[in-house]
């Protein structure tokens, strides 16, 4: 696996940036679509999520631009902690437009050049998508609906387009900044170094074809968030 065009949405940063960098490190050529600039030198076009028409429009141009797409990761999520009473609706459903229907535009927007090359699809939910929390209906309906999306895809694209989910607990990034105390890991938690997510992401793109990683659950080990 090398000099693939890979398209990674968040890839300014957390997980999204682990998985430019090892994108790089394997040769490949990552294409940033995120609303902030990478800190690295990749190509990147500035797009909200949250607009599926734009998100959808960038990726097929950039399919045009780059001469196609061998893959999508879709890192890009966003989170509104709170009640369901106590957060606004349109925070709530951002978090949905980000990370359902972001993900699903993007997707939309790749298909072309990805059945055309045999490519591959990986998704990006949470262990919060296969568990439900208090105080995050919108993260949790966000999630669980990535983890539907994406076992429909694997069925619908079977033999085509590689589909893979990953399910990643709790990272040591900046997704937790900001949040009120009660909202942010513990003094004692554990928290998983994004770049150990993409190494199993990495993992997933460089299956050969007819073979299929269709999920992997990836946390430390003493995470409370999973089983």
């Amino acid at each position: 696996m090398s000099e693939q065009n890979i398209i990674v949405t968040g890839g300014a940063s957390g997980l999204g940036a682990a998985v430019v960098q090892a994108t790089l490190d394997a040769g490949n050529r990552p294409i940033v679509l995120d609303r902030q600039e990478p800190a690295l030198d990749v190509p990147s076009v500035p797009v909200d999520l949250a607009d599926s028409d734009k998100t959808e429009r960038v990726v097929r141009e950039a399919a045009e631009q780059h001469g196609g797409l061998d893959a999508v990761v879709t890192c890009a999520g966003t989170d509104a902690c709170g009640r369901l009473e106590d957060v606004p609706s349109d925070d709530w459903n951002r978090v949905v437009q980000v990370n359902l229907m972001g993900t699903v535009a993007t997707v939309r927007g790749a298909l072309p050049s990805l059945r055309e090359r045999h490519g591959k699809v990986v998704t990006i939910a949470s262990t919060l998508g296969l568990r439900a929390l208090s105080d995050a209906t919108a993260y949790c309906a966000s999630k669980f609906a990535v983890v539907g999306f994406t076992r429909a895809l694997a069925a619908e694209l079977a033999g085509d387009v590689g589909v893979t989910l990953i399910v990643p607990g709790g990272m040591q990034t900046a997704f937790f900044d900001g949040r009120p105390d009660q909202y942010k890991p513990g003094p004692d938690a554990v928290l998983n170094p994004p770049s150990e997510v993409a190494r199993a992401i990495m993992f997933a793109l460089a299956a050969p074809p007819g073979s299929e990683i269709r999920e992997i659950v990836a946390a430390a080990s003493v995470e409370s968030s999973w089983p």
